[in-house]
């Protein structure tokens, strides 16, 4: 058996082997052309601490639709186009909102402006006209009626048809809502709807109930 090497020198070998191994760590995520920003959390991070990145999220949120104009929809149809808060009278997806909800929205949007975010509305109230052709395109875009149901509602079943539903515009403005919308009477209703938010005055006072996994799961979506 060879003679142990003296204790310094097990250090130095150590030290060398652990900073080699840095520089080709390095060196590997320059070729694969890894940041250093984009780096795994480290271990022991939960997932709850490490939010999505917000660009991945925004992507995924539904653009107003644009008004008039091929591919568009009127504003007495529930269009809102871009820019529209929920404190513009003017539009009808926002005026023809239920009252109650629409109050408890600017309320919140007012605190949140406090801290820089801004309520924008990816759509409000809508006609039935307007929900029949949204569902008729989601069941060309997903393939099936039953595809379709987990994101669009028929008119007879929709809230938005009701004035009792907002889609919120923004990662921003949905995650502020999400966060802080039960002390208004807001909540998310639908696991895979983060912009989509319905007033439930209890949930003042005693949060917000638990999320449906999508429409299909919620039983006022059954006509």
């Amino acid at each position: 058996m060879p003679s142990p090497r003296p204790l310094g020198t097990r250090v130095s070998l150590l030290a060398g082997l652990v900073a080699a191994a840095l520089v080709i760590g390095v060196a590997v995520a320059g070729v694969l052309g890894v940041q250093p920003s984009q780096a795994s959390p480290t271990a022991g991070t939960r997932a709850a601490e490490v939010p999505a990145a917000a660009s991945d999220t925004e992507d995924s949120f539904p653009a107003a639709a644009p008004l008039d104009g091929p591919g568009g929809v009127s504003a007495e149809d529930g269009g809102v186009g871009a820019g529209v808060t929920v404190f513009d009278d003017a539009v009808p997806a926002v005026a023809n909102l239920d009252a109650d909800l629409r109050d408890a929205l600017r309320r919140a949007a007012t605190a949140a402006a406090r801290e820089g975010v801004t309520f924008s509305v990816n759509s409000g109230w809508r006609s039935a006209a307007y929900q029949d052709r949204l569902l008729r395109e989601a069941v060309a875009d997903y393939g099936s009626a039953e595809e379709a149901a987990r994101w669009v509602a028929t008119s007879e079943t929709s809230l938005h048809v009701q004035g009792a539903a907002i889609d919120i515009g923004g990662w921003d403005a949905a995650a502020w809502l999400d966060a802080h919308g039960s002390s208004y009477g807001l909540c998310r209703i639908y696991d895979n709807e983060p912009w989509h938010f319905e007033l439930r005055a209890r949930a003042v006072d005693e949060g917000c109930p638990a999320l449906y996994i999508d429409p299909t799961h919620d039983p006022r979506m059954r006509s």
